[in-house]
Parts: structure tokens; sequence; C-alpha cells
């Protein structure tokens, strides 16, 4: 029984539509993030940043990071790259904010570093699987 509706499944779904969602959906909730950098600034980075004996003008990056790279992962251009980018945003994020919190747990018992942590492996993950031919990246390897 198992075998049957999974050859059925197979046959509607493919990996390249699940490397789409996953691009797709980790590069939108990560623009959330950018664009509130976008609103407010990056003040509070900055100030991170120099606490950390690191240079105020990183900040910036983050625009990169959290908006650039993401913008380019959806459409699947430069993916890997653009993922291997989003995994060096996500070390400096966990880096500055988390740093003092990284074996802490909520009250829920979750890492407290989970959300930054998710962004991390799944920006790996997209580094090693690539975009799929549902990208950019897709239709110019061909």
């Amino acid at each position: 029984m198992y075998k049957i509706v999974e050859e059925k499944l197979s046959s509607l779904l493919n990996e390249d539509i699940g490397k789409l969602i996953l691009r797709v959906s980790i590069s939108v909730l990560m623009l959330f993030h950018g664009y509130t950098k976008l609103v407010h600034g990056v003040d509070k980075i900055a100030a991170g940043l120099v606490k950390s004996g690191l240079p105020e003008f990183l900040a910036y990056g983050v625009y990169i990071g959290e908006v650039l790279l993401p913008v380019l992962i959806i459409l699947g251009l430069f993916t890997r790259l653009a993922a291997l980018g989003m995994c060096i945003t996500m070390v400096f994020a966990i880096y500055l904010v988390f740093w003092e919190k990284l074996f802490l747990l909520t009250k829920n018992g979750a890492p407290v570093i989970e959300l930054p942590l998710l962004y991390l492996i799944l920006s790996i993950v997209i580094f090693f699987i690539g975009a799929g031919k549902y990208s950019f990246d897709g239709k110019r390897n061909k």
C-alpha cells in the first residue's frame, strides 16, 4: 500500500518544487527582518558591532544579507553564493545578538537561538542543494 501511495506522489511531486518552496519561504521570512532594518535603520546593529570590537560600517551589510540576498534566492539567481552570504549574515547575527544566550532555553524548552539557527541551517541546505529548475540558475544551466 505504501509503495503505491509513494509512486503516485512521486509522479505528482518532485524535488525541484521542494527546492522552490524552501527558497521562497525562507527568503520571504528573512525579508521581513530586512524590511524592519530598511524602515528603522541599523543603528542598534552598529552599536552591537562597536561593542564587539568590529567596525560600525559592517552594519550596512544587513541590507545585503537580509534584503538583497533573499531576493536573489527567491529568484534563484546566483543561489549558492547568495545562500552562502545568508549563512555569513546569520553567523554574525548569532555572534552579535545571541552569543551569551547560545545554550539557554526558553520557558517552552526550545533553544533561544532556534530561529537564527534555522535560518543558518536552511541557508546551508540551499547552498548544498542549489536552486533547482524553477529558477534563473536552472534556466542558465540548461
